[in-house]
């Protein structure tokens, strides 16, 4: 067979029927279809997917809404998409992410410090319950009430005896003025032919309210909104003062007095005589006696014991004394917010918890148990303390123990209410809005993110394992392109196709 070189083919060949067919419209680029090798349908189709083909449906960063993204993420085609622009859109959103992280955080402390606020406000009542009254005299003991036997065992707790039991030459001297009660007092003092009682009371209930003043004498007038009233309304309580007098207690199935309206006149109103002449000398060494004369009053609640000794305050004799008075509800917060418990403390003198119970309880417990003994202010029912015991251990004991408060007195009716300053719904909201003014984004915008990293983990994921798969079809498939016996001996053809310049679907080229 004559070989013929540079032969070309007509150009009916290449539009006419046959293996060597194309569109004469449509240009497409040089490439051999390898049509006649085994397994031609599947691998053909992947040697159409070269690294040049994007692939459809790749999880993008820059569809997400967060604001800036998709000018960061733009290409060097796109439209904005220079290397300048890109770089002064990544150096903002680093600032504004910067901003929210701070402000964020700033926030967040803020919460973990469980602040709190105190919302005070007034409220109106038509009716209210009157408050208890205690009332004391700052005199515990009338000093013409007392027995031999009871200056002999409690002289020296009383400041009128020396430890040796003789009387103080102050208390003779500061007598010299009243020469009946100095000529009495000597006579009392002398022990010299006296056989003292094997047996003494002590510092006693029963002492206090035999030595005590009593109101039947002290109580010269008592009104309640306009109305008498008496001994009968009050109830006897024992303080560090000794016995005194609580009015309004609400004890032994007493209703609670009320009143209707404010001012002067509807309230309570008494006069007292205080029995200044049957005090005890002045000069006292001890709690129990003072250097003030007249009463001493607290107001409080009837759930609450008189703690008269440190909340009480002073009216002297010889004037008329107005107090106004009002109700405060208190409502705290436990821990973090507050330093109260959320859970009822239980006391173990009272059924009621309050501070001042609380202190009275607390003071019981510590004398008892360094004292084997109570003082007569405190319940229980250990024994009382004797005046020597008093000297010796229950007071130096209280001496060690220090509360200091500093408050004013309110004139006003006040609800005081602590509440949380920074809830959980504020610190969503402060760091929604922070979100929203700095990188423009919420809570599906940030749902958004995590759902292209999930997409782009399993595009990776699937690009490997298809990976895989590709090397082993590729070992099992490709062969070499065999020469056609009838036609590379004989003809030299030269086929002229033009690129095609759209990606497509490439028609079958024979060589």
């Amino acid at each position: 067979m004559s070989r013929s070189s540079g032969a070309r083919l007509p150009a009916a060949a290449l539009t006419g029927p046959g293996p060597f067919r194309m569109a004469r419209e449509e240009p497409a680029p040089v490439a051999v279809a390898a049509a006649g090798q085994p397994g031609g349908g599947r691998g053909g189709e992947r040697a159409l997917q070269g690294p040049g083909v994007a692939r459809r449906g790749r999880p993008s960063l820059s569809r997400a809404k967060l604001h800036g993204l998709r000018h960061m993420c733009a290409g060097r085609t796109a439209a904005g998409g220079s290397f300048q622009r890109r770089a002064l859109w990544v150096l903002a959103f680093c600032t504004s992410l910067g901003l929210l992280l701070s402000w964020s955080s700033n926030r967040l402390l803020y919460w973990l410090s469980f602040p709190s606020h105190t919302r005070v406000h007034r409220e109106w009542s038509r009716q209210l319950p009157f408050p208890a009254v205690t009332v004391c005299n700052n005199n515990p003991l009338r000093f013409p009430r007392l027995s031999k036997g009871d200056l002999y065992y409690a002289g020296h707790w009383l400041g009128l005896l020396l430890p040796n039991r003789t009387a103080r030459p102050l208390v003779s001297e500061l007598l010299r003025g009243d020469e009946p009660r100095r000529q009495w007092f000597r006579k009392l003092a002398d022990f010299r032919l006296f056989l003292p009682p094997r047996h003494f009371e002590g510092i006693s209930a029963a002492f206090m309210d035999r030595l005590g003043h009593q109101l039947e004498d002290m109580l010269l007038s008592c009104k309640y909104r306009g109305e008498l009233c008496g001994p009968h309304n009050f109830s006897s309580v024992f303080t560090k003062y000794g016995k005194c007098y609580m009015f309004n207690s609400g004890e032994d199935g007493k209703p609670l007095l009320t009143t209707v309206k404010g001012g002067t006149g509807n309230g309570l109103e008494i006069m007292l005589d205080i029995q200044q002449d049957e005090y005890l000398p002045i000069w006292g060494e001890t709690e129990e006696t003072t250097f003030e004369a007249g009463v001493k009053v607290q107001i409080h609640s009837q759930s609450e014991p008189p703690f008269i000794q440190e909340l009480g305050f002073g009216v002297a004799p010889g004037f008329q004394t107005f107090v106004a008075t009002q109700e405060q509800r208190l409502t705290y917060l436990p821990p973090p917010w507050g330093e109260c418990r959320s859970s009822e403390m239980g006391l173990d003198f009272f059924p009621v918890y309050s501070i001042t119970a609380c202190r009275i309880d607390c003071e019981t417990r510590y004398i008892v148990e360094n004292c084997n003994c109570r003082m007569v202010h405190m319940p229980g029912d250990a024994p009382f303390c004797t005046p020597e015991q008093h000297k010796e251990c229950a007071e130096p004991a209280l001496e060690n123990i220090l509360v200091l408060d500093i408050f004013f007195e309110a004139l006003n009716y006040e609800t005081i209410e602590q509440k949380k300053a920074y809830e959980v719904a504020a610190l969503l909201g402060d760091i929604g809005g922070q979100m929203g003014l700095f990188i423009g984004a919420s809570i599906l915008t940030i749902l958004e993110l995590f759902d292209y990293i999930y997409e782009l983990i399993k595009e990776k994921l699937l690009d490997l394992l298809g990976k895989e798969e590709d090397e082993g079809s590729h070992d099992e498939n490709v062969s070499t392109c065999d020469t056609m016996p009838n036609h590379s001996e004989t003809i030299s053809h030269t086929v002229n196709v033009p690129l095609q310049t759209a990606l497509g679907t490439l028609e079958e080229i024979a060589c």
